[in-house]
Parts: C-alpha cells; structure tokens; sequence
C-alpha cells in the first residue's frame, strides 16, 4: 500500500481487534470472502436505478450482482417473491428505517416505538432523530417491574393514540418478542406492523429466534451484527400491502420503499457492498450458520446467568437473544455505565455504556452496560469460556 499512514491504522486496528475481546452486541467479524468482496472492482461502478432501469451504462454485471443479492436474502428467510419484495441497496440501518417511515407514514403522522431509555434505536421516532422530528413519537416501553413487554399496556395506548405505524424490534431488549401480539395491536389500531430486525436477524435465519415474517407487513435489517456481514441493510415488505396514490391507484408498499430508497433518499447504491451481502447470505444459508446462531444463544444464557450469579442485576433477569444488558449502578455496585465500559476497555474487553430501563442518568453516563455474544462466537467461544469471562468482568469491575 503505498498510503503508509493508513497502511499503519489498519495494521494497528487489525491487532487491536485481535488482542481484545469484542461484547459489542452490533458488531461482529465477516469471513475473508465478504472482505474480497467488499473491495472488489464493483467500488468502481455508479449504478443509480434498479437492476434492468439504470441511468449509466456499463451494467450487465451490477445488475446480476442486486438480483443474485436479492433472491439470497428471499430465500434465507423463506419468503415468497410473489408476496415479498427485497431493497438491498439502503446504506445502513438508519437510511432504511428512515425510507420507510418516507414511503409510508405521512409527514406529521404517528410512529409507535419503544423509548430510547428501554431499549429502542433513535429511528423509532426518538426527537434528537430525523425520525423524531419530521414524525411524532408515541413511545411505549417494558413493565417497570419486570422489564419486560406488557402488551396489554401496549394494546391499550396503540387504540387510544391510533399510530400510523408501530414498530417493534430493538437495539437493548434481550427478550424475545411476540410478533403475533404485535399483529393483533396493530390491527385493534389500524396502524402498519414494521419489525425492525436488525439486532436478532442472524438468530432469525439461523432458525433460533422466532420468525417475524408471518406477522409484519415490513422488516427491516442491517447485515453487519448476527448475520455477520458488511454494514449494509435490507428492506422487506409485503407486496400485498398498498397505498393509494395521489392518482387513486393502489401502489405496492414494495415500490414505494423502492422509490423512497432511490430517488428519495439516496444516489447510485455501493456495488461493492451489495456484492459483499449476498456473499454473507450464502454464507448465512449453510447448516454451519444454523448451528452458529443456537452457540450464540447459547453462550449469551451463560454469560448472563454468570454474572447474575456473582451478583450482577441482569436487565428482565436473563436473555433469550444474543444480548445481555446489565445494571452496574442502581443494584448497588455503583459503577456507571461510563466508568464500567472504561475499566473493562483497559483489560481489553469492549463493551458499550447503554441506559437502562428507568433510567436516572445521563445517556453519556448511564447506569449499565450492554453484552453481546455474536462476535466472540464467531471466533469459536463456548460456553466454558463464557463462565471464565463473566469471572473476569467481575473481577475487574469490583477493583
């Protein structure tokens, strides 16, 4: 590389990562062929448009590249084309939160997400986030004393507030969430079902979380955390589900987000990263992923009952996910989210600071922390090595 300063950064960031041990619930490591394809020649080509509509010539290979991505990303979720509809080129999480939200729910109009403080991403209508502002939030979150969802409670604000849309999924909830409920709401409401995927989605194709496609009417995904590909993101939704145009002609909740994706939002799509997604969806299809996703679950229920069991306060009492968060502050410890997610950096262990259900201080400084199993499974972690781990956060965290 004849760049030597960059050449440096990424040499030091590549031991970095090797030497240090990541809990970060939203990352993980791709394979070499997801990297060769993220660098590929494709870097080089603008695109703008869809596969057989594009604005430049030159195309014949990109187009083969979005299709291929596309029907991988049907096919692992088991979807039929006839009733599903894939974007592929949405840059990241927040980009395809926002187009669909551009596509479907009109400018004022209600969005029903969880509140940040409990567990929801700042796309789910949080104020600091376009979302937030160009939409009003309706937020819900999960019981004060159980931590978990009250659907009930959530059923009840849904029918008096009437939302455009209701979202579920989320980006700090280690439970498993009942798609079916969230289907009922949304029909007591009238309001269009979207499950935001993006934390679980890997767990989902690996057949060991629940499915949320028989439920949503959109589902929305970034690539980069379980399913353990480039940072990207997919739209589905229902071809069966319309709007009336302006005209009077219904329109296909697919071809709106289309046209909110590009030329709503965005430019020509990143070749090279669409090509670099359908690799990681292959590579997500294979019985080796499947079995995968259940270490992942599994290593997430023993490093949380660990650290229950040395005394931590684990957020709803445990997980059925990949994700862990944990009560450093109020349950007597009195380590801020902050100083926890320091202290262990310095012992080479990254986690992320993250609010907590009623949370009393500031998200800069909160009162947990939030684990995740994904990455450290990649690199081939057991059970057995999350017990030594929750012993060694312990330790370092009681200094």
């Amino acid at each position: 590389m004849q760049d030597k300063q960059i050449e440096a950064l990424i040499k030091a960031e590549e031991v970095r990562q090797k030497k240090t041990i990541s809990l970060i619930a939203s990352e993980n490591y791709v394979s070499a062929d997801v990297l060769k394809a993220l660098g590929s020649k494709f870097t080089n080509k603008y695109s703008e448009g869809y596969p057989g509509h594009r604005y430049y010539k030159g195309q014949a290979y990109t187009d083969k590249v979005e299709e291929l991505c596309r029907e991988r990303a049907l096919k692992l979720f088991k979807l039929d084309s006839v009733k599903w509809g894939v974007n592929v080129q949405a840059l990241s999480g927040s980009p395809a939160n926002l187009a669909v939200y551009l596509a479907l729910v009109p400018k004022g109009g209600k969005v029903m997400g969880m509140s940040l403080d409990h567990g929801g991403h700042l796309t789910h209508g949080h104020k600091v986030s376009a979302t937030g502002k160009i939409w009003t939030q309706v937020p819900y979150g999960v019981n004060k004393d159980t931590e978990v969802l009250d659907y009930e409670e959530i059923k009840k604000l849904a029918i008096a507030e009437k939302p455009n849309m209701i979202i579920a999924g989320y980006t700090a909830y280690p439970r498993i969430v009942d798609f079916k409920k969230f289907r009922e709401i949304a029909d007591a409401c009238g309001a269009i079902l979207m499950v935001d995927m993006s934390h679980f989605a890997g767990l989902v194709a690996g057949e060991a979380y629940p499915s949320p496609f028989d439920y949503a009417d959109v589902v929305t995904t970034t690539v980069h955390k379980t399913l353990r590909g480039p940072r990207s993101a997919l739209i589905f939704s229902r071809k069966d589900k319309t709007q009336m145009s302006v005209k009077g002609n219904p329109i296909g909740f697919d071809v709106l987000i289309d046209k909110a994706v590009f030329p709503g939002l965005q430019g020509g799509p990143h070749m090279n990263q669409i090509a670099a997604v359908a690799v990681a969806l292959k590579e997500a299809a294979t019985p080796a992923f499947k079995k995968y996703a259940k270490q992942v679950m599994k290593n997430a229920k023993v490093l949380s009952d660990e650290l229950k069991k040395l005394g931590w306060k684990i957020i709803s009492g445990g997980t059925d996910s990949h994700l862990i968060l944990v009560d450093t502050f109020m349950n007597g410890q009195g380590i801020s989210g902050d100083e926890a997610s320091n202290k262990l950096e310095k012992e080479g262990i990254i986690v992320n600071k993250n609010t907590i259900p009623n949370e009393t201080r500031s998200p800069m400084d909160p009162s947990g922390i939030r684990l995740g199993t994904a990455g450290e499974t990649t690199r081939g972690a057991k059970e057995k090595d999350m017990i030594k781990l929750a012993q060694r956060i312990d330790k370092v965290l009681k200094k």
